[in-house]
């Protein structure tokens, strides 16, 4: 049997091997980031270091550089999905350092923003609302600006605008999904926010009693950083609810200036009226005021038209 030495130097010599051999590093040696790469080091780099390092310069060469061969990150075509190959000299030889490329940082930063919204009860699909596919219309505009004030002023969970946004208005008119969109930009902030549908909410707070949990959910909602109601209306108010949850929740949010966004269907007045009488029918003015009178310490009113983008 032939040693394998032997072998390897026959091959290494045959005539296609070579001249493979030196199309695949003329390729190399004329790729613009292998080019670049030796400039930069070129007083550290000689022949016999390009020679013993070609396999990594080709390593290098044969995969994505700034995503331009992947169609996306689940496509990506590299050795390690997700990091783009960079040439580096150690101890005069020539390796590669992998680096997140860009489509993994924006899967990165996508996961972490959603790991800072908290939903509770809400539709997934409003929670991927963006203020980019959001359409202000004429009727609209008033709601769109006011959101963008809040942005403006918003540039870190240590210094959020103290008064939020109430959104109210007919159904289908885009409430939740602004409320959701306005989420996803603080999140991008790095700005925690916690969306409640209120309806779903109040009845888990009546079950809560009995699994002795009421206490802990309570502290969760009123402490959020950002927090947001939605639909707070459509729900069928009882006394306890609101004084002892919502009217709670407000409380300590208007106490500790912690920003409260809100959508309803009832404009403040209107939500009063619900306020004021509970499921059975008592008429409690004093005790609706008081909620009212948090819910208007705690955000402004803008009112929100036009048609329904549901149909």
């Amino acid at each position: 049997m032939e040693p394998i030495r032997e072998t390897l130097k026959r091959v290494v010599n045959a005539p296609a091997f070579s001249e493979r051999y030196n199309d695949m590093r003329k390729e190399v040696l004329e790729n613009p980031g292998v080019q670049n790469f030796l400039e930069e080091h070129a007083s550290e780099i000689d022949k016999s270091i390009v020679d013993r390092g070609m396999h990594k310069l080709y390593e290098y060469i044969d995969q994505s550089h700034d995503c331009n061969k992947c169609p996306s990150l689940d496509g990506c075509i590299n050795h390690l999905k997700g990091f783009e190959p960079n040439l580096v000299l150690e101890r005069n030889t020539i390796g590669i350092a992998y680096t997140p490329c860009k489509s993994k940082n924006a899967y990165d930063n996508k996961r972490r923003a959603s790991s800072l919204i908290h939903s509770m009860y809400m539709p997934k699909e409003v929670m991927q609302a963006t203020l980019s596919n959001f359409e202000p219309d004429d009727s609209r505009m008033e709601a769109f600006r006011a959101v963008g004030t809040f942005l403006d002023q918003a540039t870190g969970p240590d210094n959020l605008p103290e008064k939020g946004l109430f959104f109210y208005g007919k159904f289908g008119v885009g409430k939740s999904y602004l409320l959701s969109a306005v989420a996803n930009e603080l999140a991008e902030m790095n700005v925690k926010s916690v969306l409640v549908f209120v309806p779903e909410f109040m009845r888990e707070m009546k079950q809560a009693i009995g699994d002795q949990t009421l206490q802990e959910k309570v502290d969760y909602v009123k402490k959020a950083d950002v927090l947001m109601l939605d639909d707070i209306g459509a729900e069928a108010m009882s006394s306890w609810t609101r004084d002892e949850v919502l009217g709670t929740i407000l409380h300590y949010r208007m106490a500790e200036k912690l920003p409260t966004f809100m959508t309803s269907n009832f404009s403040y007045s209107e939500l009063q009226h619900h306020l004021t009488y509970s499921q059975r029918g008592e008429k409690e003015d004093l005790k609706a005021a008081r909620v009212m009178e948090r819910i208007r310490a705690l955000t402004s009113p803008v009112k929100m038209d036009g048609r329904n983008w549901r149909n």
